[in-house]
C-alpha cells in the first residue's frame, strides 16, 4: 500500500468563506477524511490582535466537524497566516493524503504532520521551545515516512505568542518570560521555532543555540523553515513537506532560498528543476502545473536592500512584516503570473537576514 498526496488551492472571499472547500468535497475532488492540513492566507494585520486568523480557524474547524469527529478535526493542522497586503489574494491550500494500491515508481510529494504539547509561557522564545519544535519536526517526518532530512523541502509551523494575560499567568506562578512586549513575542516564537527546524534537519548544531542568540544572531538560519505565530493556539502545529519513494502521484516539491526580497533567481532555478521554462513570467499553460507557492518575507535588520535604504523598519503605523509580505508577494507574482501566493511575514532565522525560504509544489511536466 502506498500513499498519494493531493494539494488544492482554493480562493476565499472572507476569513469564514469555506464554501470553495465544501464545493470541492461535494464534487469529489477532496476526500475530507484525508485532509491533514489547511494553510490559509487571511486578510488582517497579521499582528497580535489579528483575530481574523482565529475566525478562519473556527470556521474551518466547524466545517471539518461536518465530515469527521471533533477529535479528527482537531488533528488537522490549521495554519492561518494573517495579512494579504498589496495584491496578495486570500486563499486556502488544502493538503490531503490517501492510501492507494498504485505502485511507486519514484519519489513523489510526501506530507507529515504533528502537534506538540502546549508550550509553557516561560519557554516561549527560549531553547526549551527550540527543543520542543525539533522533536516535533522529527515526529512529523516520521508521519510522512521521510527518513533523510535532505528529502524535506519545507516545514510549516504555526506557533503561539504571548499576551498580557499569558504573561501575568506565568509571573503569578513565579516564572519569567523572554519579553513583556507582546508583538516582540511573535518574533521570538518564530525565531525559536525556526531554529528547532534547523536543529532537526541538521542545518544548525544544537550546541550553537543559546537563549541570547535567539532572534539575535542572524548567522543561524534554516533554509526550509516557515514559522507563523498567532494568538489562536498554545501549542505548535507542524507540517513537513518533502518527497519520498514510498509515495506516488504526479506532485513533487522543490525549494529555494531568497537572499533578499527581490532575489527571484533561486526561485526561477527551482521552477526549472521542476520542468518549467521560467525564462520570463510563467505562461498561462505552465501556471496550471504550479499548484502552490509558499514563501517567507522579512525586512533586513540593517535597513538596507542591496545597498539602498529601505524604510520598512521606520514606519510606526504599519508593521514591517506587512510591508515585507506585500513586497515579496509582488516580486514572486511577477515571476509566476498570479498573486494567490502564501507569503508569511517575519522570517527570523528563516533564510538569511532579509531573505527567506520558498517552496514550489507542482505537477510533473
Amino acid at each position: 500500500m502506498s500513499r498519494r498526496a493531493y494539494v488544492h488551492r482554493i480562493s476565499a472571499a472572507a476569513p469564514d468563506d469555506v464554501s470553495g472547500i465544501e464545493a470541492a468535497i461535494a464534487a469529489g475532488r477532496i476526500d475530507p477524511k484525508g485532509i491533514v492540513a489547511i494553510f490559509g492566507k487571511t486578510e488582517g494585520n497579521g499582528c497580535v490582535n489579528d483575530f481574523a486568523r482565529g475566525f478562519a480557524t473556527q470556521s474551518l474547524g466547524l466545517m471539518l466537524q461536518r465530515y469527521m469527529s471533533a477529535e479528527a478535526a482537531h488533528a488537522v493542522c490549521l495554519v492561518m497566516s494573517g495579512g494579504t497586503e498589496g495584491g496578495m489574494s486570500p486563499h486556502w491550500t488544502v493538503f490531503e493524503r490517501r492510501d492507494t494500491d498504485e505502485t511507486a515508481t519514484g519519489a513523489a510529494l510526501a506530507i507529515g504532520r504533528t502537534r506538540t504539547p502546549v508550550l509553557p509561557f516561560p519557554a516561549l522564545g527560549r531553547v526549551a521551545e527550540v527543543d520542543m519544535v525539533a522533536e516535533g519536526v522529527r515526529a512529523a517526518m516520521a508521519d510522512a515516512g521521510i527518513a533523510d532530512p535532505a528529502d524535506v523541502h519545507f516545514v510549516q509551523i504555526k506557533c503561539p505568542l504571548l499576551t498580557l494575560q499569558r504573561i501575568g499567568q506565568a509571573e503569578a506562578m513565579g516564572g519569567t518570560v523572554a519579553t513583556r512586549d507582546t508583538l516582540k513575542s511573535m518574533g521570538l516564537s518564530r525565531a525559536a521555532s525556526a531554529l528547532g527546524v534547523a536543529v532537526a534537519l541538521g542545518e544548525v548544531s544544537r550546541d550553537a543555540i543559546t537563549d541570547d542568540r535567539i532572534a539575535s544572531d542572524w548567522s543561524l538560519w534554516s533554509g526550509r523553515a516557515s514559522c507563523s505565530s498567532g494568538i489562536e493556539l498554545l501549542d505548535h502545529e507542524i507540517v513537513v513537506i518533502g518527497t519520498s519513494p514510498a509515495w506516488v502521484g504526479p506532485l513533487t516539491v522543490d525549494h529555494a532560498v531568497m537572499a533578499d526580497g527581490i532575489d527571484v533567481e533561486p526561485v526561477r532555478a527551482a521552477l526549472r528543476r521542476l520542468g518549467f521554462s521560467a525564462d520570463g513570467q510563467l505562461a498561462p499553460a505552465e501556471r496550471d502545473r504550479l499548484v502552490a507557492l509558499l514563501s517567507k518575507a522579512e525586512a533586513s535588520h540593517d535597513g538596507r536592500l542591496r545597498g539602498n535604504r529601505h524604510t520598512m523598519l521606520d514606519d510606526s503605523d504599519i508593521s514591517a512584516t506587512r510591508h515585507a509580505r506585500a513586497f515579496v508577494c509582488g516580486a514572486l507574482a511577477g515571476l509566476v503570473g498570479h498573486a494567490e501566493i502564501y507569503v508569511s511575514g517575519g522570517a527570523e532565522h528563516q533564510g538569511p537576514d532579509g531573505g527567506g525560504p520558498v517552496a514550489v509544489i507542482a505537477a510533473r511536466a
